[in-house]
């Protein structure tokens, strides 16, 4: 008799403690946007571009070969990827902002789509011009970065997760 009265205790004091911490909160739930890195520089530094490495851009875009012919303010590559050929730029704006680099994208006739990569307020902007062409965009440290990626022929392959792929990378290096 008495294990049953203790056992009845427990559980009496169980669901008075649940009950009594449990509350209902209002309202949506929403992805945080944190953007800790406004000291950081995304810029070209030490044979970088974005903080990744040429070999980084080549795995991330499975490339069988990969050449950067400039670096600078903004790095251009050209890689060959089982016989399609695909350009590639990064930059970084220290002092550009996601609205304006957003109204220049819908301005020259790219379909946007608004998402968010590692936690970072972030854009992608579609166009088919010489070939399917993709960017992403996003917010970082006091600027902006985009990673541009345009294939050479017509293809089933898509720019926008190859960019993406790449801004990814870019905001999650611990370089």
């Amino acid at each position: 008799m008495r294990r049953q009265v203790n056992a009845v205790a427990v559980l009496a004091v169980t669901a008075l403690v649940t009950a009594g911490c449990s509350q209902t909160v209002q309202g949506s739930a929403a992805r945080a946007h944190e953007v800790s890195d406004q000291d950081r520089s995304y810029g070209y530094v030490d044979d970088r571009c974005g903080l990744l490495q040429d070999s980084t851009v080549q795995q991330d875009l499975g490339a069988d070969k990969v050449v950067r012919p400039y670096s600078g303010a903004v790095c251009q590559y050209v890689l060959s990827r089982q016989q399609l050929m695909v350009d590639v730029t990064f930059s970084w704006f220290e002092t550009g902002t996601l609205d304006r680099e957003r109204a220049l994208a819908h301005d020259r006739g790219a379909e946007i789509t608004d998402t968010v990569v590692e936690r970072h307020p972030a854009f992608l902007a579609r166009r088919a011009t010489m070939g399917p062409s993709c960017s992403a965009t996003a917010a970082a440290g006091q600027g902006v970065l985009t990673w541009w990626v345009q294939f050479r022929a017509q293809t089933a392959d898509d720019p926008c997760g190859d960019a993406r792929k790449l801004l990814s990378s870019t905001l999650s290096s611990s370089m």
